[in-house]
């Protein structure tokens, strides 16, 4: 019988030193850790201190000056501006968390239009301090580089409308007749807000890329999305209900033309305006947005995010709760009395369906669709009259006025109607920009960028969101990953959806003038992350072999 090897007194101490070495390591990276998380609290505190000190000073100012909703406002922009550019990653999210909130903040706090920019206080802070790192790493800031010449072509006719158009109607106003007050308009006011609603949430691209350094972070970006859409969609069904059962009153006992006008005095606790007449047959719920139609373009726009979820995470628990979260957006498309995301929900998934390739996963497609078709039928079971008002409402509405012959007479109209090739000034038909002077109601897209930046800025954005579209598609059939190619082409179905979709102008006003540069920077990343995850798996295999 052959003897056992010992080991022998010399490999013996090898391993006791290379266990000592071990956790002697271990214990050095606890200790830098610890001094890590101490300095960081330190400088949380010392930076807290010195905001709270200059925001307290300066806000007693303001209460002094103008009173306490402006005061109010001011100490918190100071303090939410330090910390989101001391953190910029936090700013980030807390941006992307503040977006479908802030129609419910604003009206909570004090109907203001300084509260409408208040998520910019999130972004532009943050902005600024990736920009600053770009520089300091010398890493590119626009991403991808792609977009580089026609970013620098549009941007460049905008100035050249803001210095030439709004900078003239500034230094030459319109004269007044006689005993007739001056306008107190401030077009070169305008135009600056109307650059920064027209291009200002570009770099959102870049600033995503860098914030998503992982596929724990790209997770939990995606996870965070899903749980917004589960809460509010949720607040936007209580919403409904409340009305439905008298403990809000809406407009329904409203005389009448304001039957059938969104009004903020019917506001049912969440959101701003609505409308709310069942007698009349019109419901215009806003969830919990400042508008109606913000809150139908928010249930659109996010069914791109749910599908995306609910089809490629790699847990089943999040691809319920992806699932689930469309089944909310389904049901409120049909509650918030939206004509137009009850047609565009259930045709965006079924394009979504076919487009990613999703259909074919038979063993997936089939016990969601069935699960989908369940609710959505106890939904029309529970409430058939509801169903049947949205679904004559939609076809009533779209006879009345069919969208591609509105879309032909809005193009022609601003068409007749803008100044110079140049445009008519930037802001001119902003909608936030009506405190500034006299603006022009454009209800669709391209018309409305017709107005304001003429022909030439027109064809620039156009190539724009083009070369950003065609480069999405590129992006998302490079990734190699099943699970990131789904999302990458649920993400890239939405760039596309919302780059030529010029039915009033959900790219001019919160959520989709944030969503669509912000996911677009999620794709952009996306085949970085694969390479990521390709390289871990090799490395996995040569640790087990």
């Amino acid at each position: 019988m052959p003897k056992l090897k010992s080991k022998s007194p010399r490999s013996k101490k090898k391993k006791l030193k290379k266990e000592s070495t071990d956790s002697t390591l271990s214990l050095k990276e606890r200790l830098a850790q610890k001094r890590k998380a101490n300095q960081e609290r330190k400088e949380l505190i010392g930076i807290l201190t010195t905001v709270s000190l200059v925001s307290f000073l300066v806000g007693l100012v303001m209460f002094l000056v103008a009173g306490v909703k402006v005061a109010i406002p001011s100490i918190l922009g100071i303090i939410v501006m330090s910390l989101a550019y001391k953190y910029p990653r936090t700013g980030l999210i807390a941006f992307l968390i503040y977006v479908p909130a802030g129609g419910t903040i604003t009206y909570y706090i004090g109907n203001s239009p300084i509260l409408q920019l208040a998520k910019d206080a999130f972004y532009f802070p943050a902005l600024i301090a990736i920009w600053q790192m770009c520089r300091r790493q010398k890493l590119p800031f626009i991403i991808p580089a792609a977009i580089k010449t026609p970013l620098f072509i549009v941007f460049s006719l905008s100035i050249l409308t803001l210095l030439f158009i709004n900078g003239g109607q500034q230094l030459n106003p319109p004269s007044t007749g006689f005993a007739q007050e001056a306008t107190s308009e401030i077009p070169i006011g305008m135009g600056i807000l109307g650059l920064k609603v027209f291009l200002g949430y570009i770099p959102l691209i870049g600033c995503v890329y860098y914030l998503i350094r992982n596929k724990q972070d790209f997770l939990f970006i995606s996870r965070l999305q899903i749980i917004l859409i589960l809460v509010c969609g949720g607040l936007g069904l209580l919403q409904y209900l409340l009305l439905l059962t008298g403990v809000c009153e809406g407009t329904r006992n409203a005389i009448g033309s304001d039957l059938f006008k969104a009004t903020l005095d019917a506001r049912c606790y969440f959101g701003g305006s609505l409308l709310y007449s069942p007698e009349e047959g019109v419901i215009r719920l806003p969830g919990t947005f400042v508008a109606p139609w913000q809150w139908a373009w928010f249930l659109i726009s996010s069914t791109f995010f749910a599908f995306a979820t609910g089809f490629s995470d790699p847990s089943i628990i999040w691809r319920f709760m992806g699932l689930g979260s469309m089944a909310v957006l389904f049901i409120n498309a049909v509650v918030s009395g939206q004509r137009i995301a009850l047609g565009l929900v259930p045709t965006c998934f079924i394009v979504l369906l076919i487009l990613t390739g999703q259909i074919a996963n038979l063993k997936r497609f089939i016990p969601i669709g069935v699960g989908l078709a369940a609710i959505l039928g106890i939904a029309m079971l529970a409430y058939p009259t509801v169903v049947q008002e949205r679904i004559d409402s939609f076809f009533g509405r779209w006879d009345a006025s069919p969208p591609q012959e509105f879309i032909v007479q809005q193009f022609e109209e601003n068409w007749k109607t803008v100044d110079t090739p140049i445009g008519s000034g930037l802001g001119r038909a902003t909608n936030s920009a009506r405190s500034l002077g006299s603006t022009k109601l454009v209800e669709t897209y391209y018309p409305k960028v017709l107005y304001e930046v003429g022909i030439v800025g027109l064809l620039g954005f156009l190539s724009l969101v083009t070369t950003l579209t065609i480069t999405a598609f590129k992006t998302y059939r490079s990734i190699k990953n099943r699970n990131f190619r789904t999302y990458g082409a649920a993400l890239w179905v939405f760039i596309l959806f919302i780059s030529y979709n010029t039915y009033y102008y959900p790219l001019d006003v919160d959520p989709v003038a944030v969503y669509y540069w912000f996911f677009a920077g999620v794709l952009f990343k996306l085949p970085v992350l694969d390479k990521q995850e390709k390289k871990n798996e090799e490395l996995l295999e040569s640790d087990q072999r």
